[in-house]
This record gives structure tokens, C-alpha cells and sequence, in this order.
């Protein structure tokens, strides 16, 4: 298991990757357990499933357990049904109730730890959260609004197996003193590439509108979780391949398949 460090640098620096207000200490008998915070489209889902895998443990993004939940005969099934149809918000209530079923599955196999996707989004959800666990560390994912104005607007869904694709390559100059940044492309494989479709929302103005709500709504979670010395704030400095290494060395892990593969 990972033994963790502080890394901090100073705010002004035009080449932070990432800064922590956190202590964190390995919890003794059990694995971690985690939270990924981040906009819309910035990559939580990337990074969490890659970690969850690096340290071997669930990857739970509360929308795969309410799709779960909607898909089976369970008691919130219907419920959730008349949720869904009427366009309302879930209540935190039926998340935490999700979860914490969830959690019990793990725990009657055996297993713990976790790492949470883009939950709690308010403080109101972090407080019950605190009730139900406890949670060692908060990474908060960052992007440059402009990168991540592209990725949202570049992403493309097959519309027949429903694969996710991006067709922006976002290739941003440095100047006045900000580094350079690049992501390239992920473009589908030949069978998808005539069955492309964009997302309704995913129009300049939804994405915009979506990216201040979430601002809105999730500085002060984070605030909640800087004051309690858990959160890490990174920097992507671009794609997956330059930003891996560099939220291992953050996390201060290292992935040996990963070395292996690079080395082959």
C-alpha cells in the first residue's frame, strides 16, 4: 500500500501541478477510501477507475449505482423510476441510501476501501457522507477552462455501441508565463466512425452554464474538506499520458505495469 507524502508548491507558480493542505496518514486495517472531485468532462472517471485498479479497490460513481438501481427489481427501483420520468434531482437520502448498500456488499465479501466519483457535490452531501465513513483524502481535479471547454464540446458517442469518443485536439500555446498545454484526440475505431453523435447538451452555453453551477455548488466542499487537512488540489497538465505519472508522483504511488509497458 501507498505510504503518503505532503506536496505542496506555491500557488503563483505557473507550473503547479498540485497543492495539499492535507496530513495524510494510511489508514491502519482497511484500504483507502477516496473521493474524486472535478468539472464536468475533466477526466474523474479516467483517473478514479485507474487508481481503483492501481490499489484494488470499488470504483462507485453514484450515476452507475442509480442506473444499477433502476435496472434491477429492488425497493427503490420504482421509486427511482418516478424520479427519472418526472426529470427531478435524486434526493441525497436515496444516494446515501444506494451507497451505503453498496458499501455493505463490499464489506460482507471481505473487501474495503473505495474510491467515490465526483460525491459529495455539496456540503450537504458531505456531512451526511461524514455520518456514514470516513473519508482520508479529497482529489480535486482542475482543468484550464479553455481545455475543458474543448473536451466537453469535442465529445462524441457511438450511436449504436454507445462508446465514448473525443474528437478535439486541444493544443494550447504557452504565453505570458502559463505553460503549454496538449491533449490529443481519442478517436473511435473504424466501425464507429460513421455513427458519431453529439450530446444535446453539449452546446457552449449548456457546457458554460453546467461549469458555473458546479463552481457554485462545489467550493464549498471544497472549503469543507481544505479545512479538514484532506483535500489535494491537482493541475492536469494535459492528456492521460502527461498527467498519470505526475498524479502518481502526487499521490507518491507508482504503477509498475505502467513502467513496464512504457520500457517494453
Amino acid at each position: 500500500m501507498a505510504v503518503f507524502s505532503r506536496c505542496s508548491r506555491a500557488a503563483t507558480a505557473p507550473t503547479r501541478i498540485a497543492t495539499a493542505t492535507f496530513a495524510y496518514r494510511e489508514p491502519k486495517g482497511r484500504n483507502v477510501q477516496w473521493v474524486f472531485l472535478g468539472c464536468p468532462g475533466v477526466g474523474k472517471g479516467t483517473y478514479a477507475s485507474r487508481l481503483s485498479n492501481l490499489l484494488g479497490v470499488p470504483h462507485i460513481a453514484t450515476g452507475d449505482l442509480v442506473r444499477h438501481e433502476l435496472a434491477s427489481s429492488g425497493p427503490l427501483s420504482s421509486k427511482l423510476k418516478e424520479i427519472v420520468n418526472q426529470g427531478k434531482l435524486v434526493s441525497d437520502e436515496i444516494i446515501i441510501d444506494l451507497l451505503s448498500k453498496r458499501l455493505g456488499v463490499e464489506a460482507a465479501k471481505g473487501e474495503s476501501g473505495f474510491i467515490l466519483d465526483g460525491f459529495p457535490r455539496t456540503i450537504r452531501q458531505a456531512e451526511i457522507l461524514e455520518g456514514v465513513t470516513d473519508i482520508d483524502l479529497v482529489v480535486n481535479l482542475k482543468l484550464r477552462e479553455e481545455a475543458l471547454l474543448a473536451k466537453c464540446l469535442g465529445r462524441r458517442i457511438c450511436s449504436e455501441c454507445g462508446g465514448n469518443y473525443n474528437v478535439a485536439c486541444i493544443d494550447i500555446k504557452a504565453e505570458n508565463g502559463r505553460p503549454g498545454m496538449y491533449m490529443a484526440a481519442l478517436p473511435p475505431p473504424p466501425q464507429c466512425e460513421s455513427k458519431l453523435i453529439t450530446r444535446a447538451d453539449d452546446t457552449e452555453e449548456v457546457v458554460k452554464e453546467r461549469l458555473r453551477i458546479y463552481h457554485e455548488m462545489t467550493r464549498p466542499v471544497e472549503d469543507f474538506y481544505r479545512s479538514r487537512g484532506k483535500l489535494l488540489e491537482f493541475d492536469l497538465p494535459g492528456g492521460i499520458p502527461e498527467s498519470w505519472p505526475k498524479l502518481l508522483q502526487a499521490l507518491n504511488l507508482e504503477d509498475h505495469e505502467d513502467k513496464e509497458s512504457a520500457a517494453a
